[in-house]
């Protein structure tokens, strides 16, 4: 009897061994997910983030940008096809020859440092010079160098920000024009054009 008592005592005491034993094991499981939970959770959440700053964010302030950019330079071009078709009515009228005969000459690869950006960006352009002049070749090829200087001078004083304005072939066309004549000595060049132009 006193045996059974003790097997009974012992296989309690194992049994409740057993059963305390038991709960302790899913314990190191519990804290394993707790510390990763935050680390799955960001790895899920991360794209669907991104996705949404994207989308309701970053496109519309981009197209909101554009549509404000795009506005202001639409009116420029207007207003220079107006003017130009102006001047080609006056040109008509007056008998210019402006329009008439032109003689073109290419001053080719101009490359300049852009202006506040420590050496690390670019300008390159190509520019092609009309005239009403039959000796614009001549004159061209006689002053080449002090007109590539001056092009080249004119150039670098221009930041990312003037570069990247409305406008702003027109605005460096008028300038090169002004700049161009008062080398030359008279108003030689009637119209530049702007063949290339690549910032990098």
């Amino acid at each position: 009897m006193a045996d059974r008592i003790t097997e009974n005592r012992n296989g309690r005491q194992e049994g409740t061994a057993t059963e305390g034993a038991s709960p302790a094991a899913p314990a190191p499981q519990a804290s394993f997910a707790k510390a990763w939970l935050p680390l799955i959770i960001t790895i899920v959440a991360m794209p669907a983030l991104a996705y949404a700053t994207t989308r309701f964010v970053l496109v519309p302030e981009m197209t909101r940008a554009l549509k404000h950019t795009s506005a202001p330079s639409e009116e420029a071009a207007k207003t220079d096809k107006d003017s130009k078709d102006s001047k080609e009515s006056k040109d008509g009228e007056g008998g210019s020859t402006d329009l008439k005969n032109k003689y073109t000459v290419p001053l080719s690869k101009i490359l300049v440092n852009v202006a506040g950006t420590m050496g690390t960006r670019y300008l390159m352009t190509s520019i092609t010079l009309v005239s009403s002049d039959p000796d614009l070749k001549q004159k061209v090829d006689d002053n080449r160098d002090q007109l590539m200087d001056l092009a080249t001078s004119a150039l670098c004083t221009k930041t990312i920000t003037d570069l990247e304005k409305p406008g702003a072939r027109n605005i460096i066309r008028s300038e090169l024009i002004t700049i161009f004549n008062n080398a030359l000595g008279s108003a030689v060049i009637k119209e530049i054009y702007i063949t290339e132009l690549a910032i990098q």
